[in-house]
């Protein structure tokens, strides 16, 4: 009896040992084997063996890197491919990680698992390797067409007076979203719609404000002689003056009272239009002081004052000032504060 145990003993051994001699041999040919259900960025590689997988996965990526890239905005499209932004793929790598994930867990859960045909189901990410100059490039090229600056709402100044201009809304992109959104198209090595990103800007200045802006405003109209004074872009007075003859034209532009002086000194020239005066520093009231009762200066020099020559007003006649009828000047020099736009036409 206890030789027929030991035979019996002895038999079960062996089929054990027989059985895991074969699970080891069975697992060993499997150690490049790519379980069921297992994907290369998106390419089913189950059931292949490495060398296999890597060439279905080296030549379906390879096509993949002219797959059109499209970011829209409304009708204005930009393209980028793969290829155009130096992608590269690490197929070994990836197809490397599919072996692993499937020799994962220990020789019985491996085995029972072929034996019953279960799959993994899992995605290895694509390995991508790429250009991000190009990408910050193709990003910012998308910047440059797309984004706008918000326009200030302005005064318009022409022909002696002005038009009020409206602001305009500015645009800027999620450059950010942009960036990831390609770059995900681009590690994702897949065709992609990409809708760009952006949100509106309001402009700092509307017409709302302009009134506030511009409380004080002097045009000048040299064919017409006439000076406009603004408060709060309404009309409040119009002047008549002289401005600047043939060859000392008063020049045109946009200007801003820098200086104001009463009975302001007069700093003759070294011109010969000055005669004897040239030179000289005449006192403010001094009969000989062309510059009259008030100067509100503009343009590093020249300067709006009353003049003794009533005659001259209405006509081109001063070396390039403004000239006004003394009670005018006076009239206007206390509602002109420093810095108050002045546009000459």
């Amino acid at each position: 009896m206890r030789s027929r145990s030991f035979i019996i003993v002895a038999a079960v051994l062996g089929l054990l040992v027989l059985g895991a001699v074969a699970l080891y041999a069975f697992d060993a040919t499997r150690k490049d084997h790519i379980a069921d259900g297992i994907r290369v960025g998106g390419i089913d590689v189950g059931g292949l063996d490495r060398g296999q997988a890597q060439d279905r996965v080296a030549r379906e990526l390879h096509s993949r890197l002219d797959q059109p890239i499209v970011a829209r905005a409304g009708r204005t499209t930009f393209r980028l491919t793969p290829r155009q932004a130096g992608a590269t793929f690490n197929v070994r790598d990836m197809v490397d990680a599919a072996v692993a994930r499937s020799r994962q867990g220990d020789i019985f859960s491996r085995t029972w698992r072929d034996v019953r045909g279960d799959s993994i189901n899992t995605d290895i990410p694509a390995s991508v390797t790429y250009s991000r100059l190009v990408l910050s490039r193709f990003v910012g090229k998308v910047e440059d067409k797309l984004d706008r600056q918000a326009v200030d709402a302005h005064l318009d100044f022409n022909d002696g007076g002005f038009t009020k201009v409206p602001g305009k809304r500015g645009v800027i992109i999620d450059s950010r979203a942009l960036h990831n959104a390609v770059e995900a198209a681009i590690v994702g090595t897949r065709a992609a719609n990409i809708a760009v990103r952006s949100h509106k800007t309001a402009p700092k200045v509307t017409m709302a404000d302009l009134p506030r802006m511009y409380s004080t405003l002097i045009t000048i109209s040299r064919d017409q002689f006439k000076l406009r004074l603004f408060k709060h872009l309404r009309l409040d007075k119009t002047y008549s003056i002289a401005v600047g003859q043939l060859g000392y034209s008063t020049p045109a532009g946009v200007y801003h009272i820098d200086d104001k002086t009463v009975d302001p000194t007069w700093y003759v020239p070294h011109a010969s239009w000055a005669g004897s005066l040239a030179g000289q520093t005449i006192p403010g009231g001094s009969p000989q002081n062309p510059l009259k009762a008030r100067w509100m200066g503009f343009g590093g020099g020249r300067g709006i004052h009353g003049t003794a020559d009533d005659s001259s007003i209405g006509s081109a006649a001063s070396h390039g000032c403004i000239r006004m009828h003394v009670s005018d000047v006076v009239e206007l020099y206390p509602h002109v504060p420093l810095n108050t736009p002045l546009y000459i036409s």
